[in-house]
């Protein structure tokens, strides 16, 4: 029987991580169909589907979900 893989998290290039100020996304792509979305700060997690996140990034890259203040 074959266990459920552990999602492996990476942190964007883009984040500028420290002790003090732990505002960054971590990313896990490596179980396959899934992808979970995780806030370095607090820990939690948001779990997609494959063809959501894919649906998604590119909306991301256009910036269509910036928040302005």
């Amino acid at each position: 029987m074959t266990g459920v893989p552990e999602f492996e998290f990476r942190t964007s290039s883009a984040c500028k991580y420290d002790n003090n100020n732990k505002l960054c996304v971590e990313v896990a792509t490596n179980v396959p169909g899934r992808v979970a979305v995780r806030n370095s700060a607090t820990g939690q997690t948001v779990e997609f589907t494959a063809v959501e996140w894919a649906d998604f990034l590119p909306g991301a890259k256009l910036g269509e979900f910036d928040v302005t203040a």
